[in-house]
């Protein structure tokens, strides 16, 4: 079980690696700045725990940003690994099905818990949104997926 859980962090990691790659290409195409959201999500979860982040606003900020990009990648390396497990006991899938699930399963992680926190509302995203959402969670879910299968 533990080589599945490393197997699918690699993997999630590696797939996470794609998913930014993904993201930086499409705000260099389109001239789109980066996402807040994740920042907002960090702060929000911080506030209502509590311990909210701390530091002049600049710093404060840099750490939010820090902390946002930390969380995703934890989300990649811990959605990995459950779809390692998963494969582990016994779920197959074709690659591509496999990968698009797994993308899914990683927009679903990332996006649910923002809806539900206040930091966004998917149904008021427009097309071109839910695009720079959807394309580089496939290419996450295609790699991470790949790695996961072509390892067993």
């Amino acid at each position: 079980m533990m080589q599945s859980l490393v197997r699918g962090g690699v993997a999630g990691a590696a797939g996470t690696t794609v998913l930014n790659a993904v993201s930086y290409a499409d705000m260099a195409l389109r001239g789109r700045p980066s996402s807040e959201a994740p920042a907002r999500t960090v702060e929000k979860i911080a506030e209502d725990a509590g311990h909210p982040v701390r530091g002049a606003d600049g710093i404060r900020d840099n750490r939010l940003s820090g902390l946002g990009a930390l969380s995703g990648i934890a989300v990649g390396c811990g959605v990995g690994a459950a779809v390692s497990l998963l494969r582990r006991a016994g779920v197959r899938m074709p690659w591509w099905m496999g990968g698009a699930v797994t993308g899914a399963l990683a927009m679903a992680a990332t996006d649910l818990p923002m809806r539900r926190l206040g930091v966004t509302d998917p149904a008021s995203w427009s097309a071109a949104d839910w695009v720079s959402d959807a394309a580089p969670h496939l290419a996450y879910g295609l790699v991470t997926y790949g790695i996961v299968t072509a390892a067993q």
